[in-house]
């Protein structure tokens, strides 16, 4: 992969994490054992994500952060994700992963940054990679089945929410830091990351930057199919290296009793396209973030916190030749002010508004979708209660939506888009959850509600050849709210040794936005002046059902010197069209782990087997995947260095080098990028 001169802008990642690097190295040689620094801010082990009144969450979630973040780290979040129970990953090679989350994608599972919108192009697209990278991130969450009361029918599926503190939320009166390198990995990534935080007197500041390098990935050996032509054998996926590299700046004034700050961050991101050999992603975002929290005491009113976003985001799809074929474009701000409060209907609760703005464009010739403007404001509220035993919550969201198409351009050569047009959509979604302890150990979870989802400006006014699917894609601008209903069941039992969490729900759709095979084939031009016929796929309600199975347990099964921990993991769906009798696509198949952590000293080392079976239940059209079972093991050992704290870290994945396909892909990219094979990565994490 080619690369242009760096600009000024390009070397901010690298000019951020030089200066952090010096200043750890000078606090480090500073520092004594007798005044031992501050760390980076820890973030409170409670939920954060959709848990505005602290409480037990009535659906299934999971978190990563400290050391098991670490050894989790892969190069998207996609794929640091994949494998906790009820997620998957879309695996657009190994560049574009959004995080699937109980069989779906898309606009059904919110992302968040800081728990305000990640705004990028990767929901319209499987090949458009997510704009977040996990270099940087303090913690990760994931709230797995609807979110619709809070974050809106965006979160049908579940939220993700990436977590820093780039806006400190606590004074920091010491200079503090973590610096990290990585490298190695099946696509021979070189990574480095760091951050540095101070501050006195309550106003505290923050910078952060990173860059990661990856070459083409390495699988199996494996026969590529390309339209259902074989080519030539390789183990290795083509077009599929990649340059990543970001970096932000913050500050807040923080007490006791809150804070209020902002942060701007940049994130560039340049990489290959698998099923376009001599196509190249350039990407660019820039955000602007201001935040703030204020407890309040001795009133009705506990506090409020406020978010506001700004971010332009932009990517080109460059051809081989060095021109650029197509251009996204958007532009992007949200808002959101929540009040917690006391003693009116329940024992607490909080109010909120909401308001976010979307402004899309696309220009060039594979712009399948036009201009468009979207815009929704919200207002919910969520009331918890108790009685005996049993705390249980009833939330409330009504929202309203506006997507407006430009159509087709005064100038345009081919109009596909015809005329300006405008949808407005009243979504109202509903819920009551509740948690009942059963003894010291054991509790049970319920949770039941109503979600409606306001189309998403692709749905209504697509109309163009999508590469990514290869397939002609129309939207219906008549499109209804998606419309479902859900209920999760849960059993968790909890001792200090050991842990078991199981969770059953069914989602059941009314009204589910799907994009189908129409059995009608389009005419599109070829490269070579000539043309040919592609499947044509069009969004249209149908009624859709979704029910699942997760297990998640762990047991101490030695404690002394040497520490052995046992884990394992299950989790399966069953996706279904009730008006074809056809499986949805892109399904997980069932899922089993099982892992094995010893921990002696200060050194660590852990085992894991993931199996999946084959996944045959799948929509005409489409093509099994083989069941598959990859071993992966690591080893940590940390230690002391003056006033700092190192964790080295090796990791082996894929040992038995398993030629494994990922059910979630789409079948265009899936016969092309099968998933990693056998390779050896090696990290150090300094923290001081």
């Amino acid at each position: 992969m080619k690369h242009n001169a760096p600009g000024p802008l390009a070397l901010l990642p690298w000019a951020a994490a030089w200066f952090c690097m010096s200043a750890a190295s000078a606090s480090a040689q500073s520092q004594t054992e007798a005044t031992k620094p501050a760390r980076p801010a820890e973030l409170a082990p409670v939920l954060i994500t959709g848990n505005p009144l602290a409480g037990q969450l009535s659906q299934g979630a999971s978190v990563l952060t400290g050391d098991r973040l670490t050894l989790r780290l892969a190069p998207t979040l996609g794929e640091t994700l994949d494998g906790l129970p009820g997620v998957a990953s879309t695996w657009f090679g190994p560049n574009s992963n959004r995080p699937t989350i109980r069989g779906l994608d898309g606009d059904r599972v919110r992302l968040l940054d800081n728990a305000g919108a990640s705004v990028d192009a990767s929901n319209l697209s499987f090949d458009h990679a997510v704009a977040l990278d996990p270099l940087v991130v303090e913690r990760i969450e994931v709230l797995r089945g609807p979110a619709s009361l809070l974050y809106g029918g965006n979160a049908t599926g579940g939220v993700v929410n990436v977590l820093d503190n780039r806006i400190p939320v606590t004074p920091v009166d010491r200079l503090s830091g973590r610096t990290e390198v990585r490298a190695g990995g099946a696509a021979s990534e070189r990574s480095a990351s760091a951050l540095l935080e101070g501050g006195a007197g309550g106003l505290s500041w923050h910078v952060d930057g990173f860059r990661r390098e990856t070459d083409d990935l390495r699988t199996p050996r494996f026969t590529p199919l390309e339209d259902g032509a074989a080519m030539d054998a390789t183990d290795r996926v083509r077009n599929s290296a990649a340059s990543t590299r970001g970096a932000a700046v913050g500050a807040s004034w923080a007490d006791a009793d809150g804070h209020v700050g902002a942060s701007v961050d940049t994130y560039r991101n340049r990489y290959g396209v698998t099923v376009e050999p001599d196509v190249i992603i350039r990407m660019a975002r820039e955000r602007f973030t201001l935040a703030g929290t204020r407890a309040v005491s001795g009133t009705w009113l506990q506090g409020v916190n406020a978010r506001y976003g700004h971010t332009r985001y932009r990517h080109e799809e460059v051809e081989g030749t060095g021109e650029v074929g197509t251009t996204f474009r958007s532009t992007g701000d949200d808002l959101r002010i929540e009040a917690r409060h006391r003693g009116t209907l329940g024992e607490q609760g909080v109010l909120g508004w909401q308001a976010e703005a979307l402004d899309f464009s696309a220009l060039g010739a594979e712009a399948f979708v036009p201009d468009t403007r979207s815009r929704q404001a919200a207002v919910f509220a969520l009331e918890e209660f108790k009685t005996a035993d049993l705390r249980w919550t009833v939330g409330l969201r009504a929202e309203q939506a506006r997507v407006e198409s430009a159509g087709d351009a005064p100038d345009a050569t081919e109009p596909r888009f015809g005329l300006a047009s405008s949808r407005r959509f009243a979504p109202l979604s509903a819920s009551v959850g509740g948690t009942l302890p059963l003894s010291s150990a054991w509790s049970a979870t319920a949770a039941l509600g109503r979600t409606q989802r306001a189309p998403a400006y692709y749905e209504l006014f697509a109309n163009g050849l999508h590469l990514a699917t290869a397939a002609f894609e129309r939207g219906d601008a008549t499109l209804g709210v998606e419309r479902s209903t859900h209920l999760d069941l849960g059993l968790n039992w909890q001792t200090r040794a050991a842990g078991f969490k199981a969770q059953a729900y069914v989602m059941q759709f009314s009204h589910f936005i799907s994009l189908e095979a129409s059995g009608a084939d389009v005419s599109v031009d070829d490269e070579d002046g000539g043309s040919s016929l592609v499947p044509e796929y069009v969004f249209r309600g149908v009624r859709a059902r979704l029910a699942g199975l997760e297990l998640d347990g762990h047991a101490r099964l030695l404690e002394g010197p040497w520490q052995l921990d046992l884990s394992g993991g299950l989790d399966v769906i069953r996706a279904t069209n009730r008006d074809s009798g056809q499986p949805l696509p892109r399904i997980a198949p069932l899922r089993i782990s099982l892992g094995l952590d010893a921990v002696h000293g200060a050194m660590q080392a852990g085992v894991q087997v993931r199996h999946t079976t084959a996944q045959n239940r799948v929509p005409t059209g489409d093509t099994s995947t083989p069941a598959a079972t990859i071993v992966s093991a690591s080893v940590a050992y940390s230690q002391r260095w003056s006033a700092a704290d190192a964790l080295w870290f090796l990791k082996a994945d894929n040992i038995g080098n398993e030629l494994a396909y990922s059910a979630t892909a789409v079948r265009t990219v899936r016969e092309l990028a099968p998933l990693p094979g056998r390779s050896i990565s090696a990290g150090l994490r300094l923290r001081f």
